[in-house]
């Protein structure tokens, strides 16, 4: 089958693109532009590139056509594909149509650690033989792509049970498939959330917080899209939801109908729940993060992970329960597993120490993303000064929904950057102040500043930072190029 990606650049839609080569496809894609990484990746894998949105493209024309959903209705090379009655569809539908047929899909959803926590996920899997197939919106660092088939299409795996007191593991699971599911909308001609269609047998929720206001003006609109996936999930299904979060327990409790089991950090309000993953913050040190783990009330041994932060061992707790409790995983196997994780690109991901100071580069943009990765790093180098350098970029960083979070999501922050905001598409009234944040942390008696460039905040960081400082550039974009010129600059 020829099949052609329109708008293929993106993390999810090259990823999709590598998926369907791997299948032994004839795979094509169109986009505007074919920067790293993605750009590189995909002539590696061997998908045919054209550059622009051009009808032409589709002569002759694909089995399928998959619209990515960067693509507006008037996309010339969409509107061919729709308007000259070729197949097509949207990311969503094809991977659950094309790929997710044999497999148990595990799907990992919430506003914070969907990325990690998949990658978590893939990586406990298939260290414990399992054989899982992944798409994650990210490169796990422990393997060379962020896709890959199932390894036993079909097959049902036999479940072993873990230390623990684990109760209703269903015996005939299949081989599973991890992927990140994404709430944001599918196309323009099927604006649903994506993870409504990744058929959901095991699902994780690891936070419920008004995101995407773009798409979801209002947080109950937000709510009702996890809604209808707590009840796509069958009643044979596994739902692991953190206790800690009072809006997820309130969706989760009122909407499962299958199993459920909550998971916590030790010290966090329950909200009436009982947890049956329990986990106690132990030592932290540049290494990572030691944390007791207790799993139906039995002490189940120390575990650590080479990250830092309490929402990672979150995340981590998560993880170990779709593998332990969803697949049969040994829970000794899964805490060895654990500390040869290796994380994520562009999550606490250090990508340089130049004249000895540490440069780290994170996705972080929602104000409570933004809290728990400065302390996460500030746990992780106690010594020095710690910059933050903060660009809003995202439609709901770039609004004023966050205005008051954002001037205390800095705390752990020694200095404070703030680059302008990314869009200029946004109505003034609307806007996020970065002049109010960068006065409120100057009230405080915090080191803050906004520059106007990336040339400008490059300029404040080469005058201020000293050998054994750390530098935490947080963007869910490429940020101007910042992060080698960055590095280039603190060389000289």
């Amino acid at each position: 089958m020829h099949v052609h990606l329109i708008a293929v650049a993106g993390t999810g839609m090259g990823a999709l693109a590598g998926l369907f080569k791997a299948l032994g496809h004839d795979v094509s894609g169109s986009d505007v532009r074919f920067d790293p990484p993605m750009g590189p990746a995909l002539r590696a894998w061997g998908i045919r590139l054209m550059e622009g949105f051009d009808p032409a493209h589709l002569d002759p024309a694909p089995d399928l056509v998959v619209v990515g959903n960067v693509c507006r209705s008037n996309n010339p090379e969409a509107r061919a594909a729709i308007d000259g009655g070729m197949k097509y569809t949207d990311m969503a539908h094809a991977l659950g149509d094309h790929v997710l047929d044999g497999a148990s899909s595990v799907v990992i959803a919430g506003t914070h650690g969907k990325t990690t926590t998949t990658s978590m996920c893939a990586w406990l899997l298939h260290d414990a033989g399992k054989e899982p197939g992944f798409l994650v919106g990210g490169l796990p660092k422990n393997f060379d792509h962020s896709f890959r088939v199932p390894g036993k299409r079909g097959a049902s795996l036999p479940i072993q049970q873990s230390s623990g007191k684990l109760t209703g593991t269903p015996a005939g699971r299949r081989t599973p498939f991890v992927v990140e599911g994404d709430e944001y909308d599918t196309a323009f001609f099927e604006k649903t959330p994506k993870f409504w269609h990744y058929r959901p047998e095991v699902a994780v929720i690891t936070s419920l917080e008004h995101d995407h206001i773009d798409i979801y003006p209002t947080f109950e609109q937000y709510r009702d899209a996890f809604v209808k996936f707590v009840e796509a999930v069958p009643e044979h299904g596994l739902i692991i939801a953190c206790a800690a979060d009072e809006r997820v327990v309130d969706v989760v409790g009122k909407h499962a109908r299958c199993e459920v089991n909550w998971y916590a950090l030790q010290g966090d309000d329950l909200h009436g729940c009982q947890p049956h993953w329990l986990g106690a913050l132990a030592d932290a040190d540049s290494t990572g993060q030691a944390f007791e783990l207790f799993v139906g009330g039995v002490a189940s041994g120390r575990f650590a992970v080479a990250l830092n932060g309490a929402h990672n061992v979150s995340n981590a707790i998560a993880a170990i329960a779709v593998a332990a409790q969803g697949f049969g995983v040994p829970i000794n196997q899964v805490r060895e597993s654990l500390t040869r994780f290796e994380g994520v690109r562009r999550r606490q991901d250090l990508i340089g120490t130049p004249n000895d100071i540490r440069v780290y580069d994170d996705f972080a943009h929602h104000p409570t993303a933004v809290e728990e990765t400065l302390r996460g790093l500030r746990t992780r180098h106690p010594e020095g000064a710690l910059f933050a350098v903060f660009e809003p970029r995202s439609a709901t960083a770039c609004r004023s929904l966050h205005q008051d979070a954002y001037a205390t999501a800095f705390s752990s922050a020694s200095h404070v950057i703030i680059a302008p905001v990314g869009r200029d598409n946004i109505p003034q009234e609307e806007r996020l102040d970065v002049a109010r944040i960068i006065r409120q942390l100057q009230q405080g008696g915090r080191w803050a500043r906004n520059p106007d460039s990336v040339d400008a905040i490059i300029d404040e960081l080469v005058c201020e930072a000293r050998p054994g400082d750390t530098i935490a550039l947080l963007s869910n974009g490429a940020f101007g190029g910042i992060h080698d010129r960055l590095q280039k600059a603190l060389e000289r």
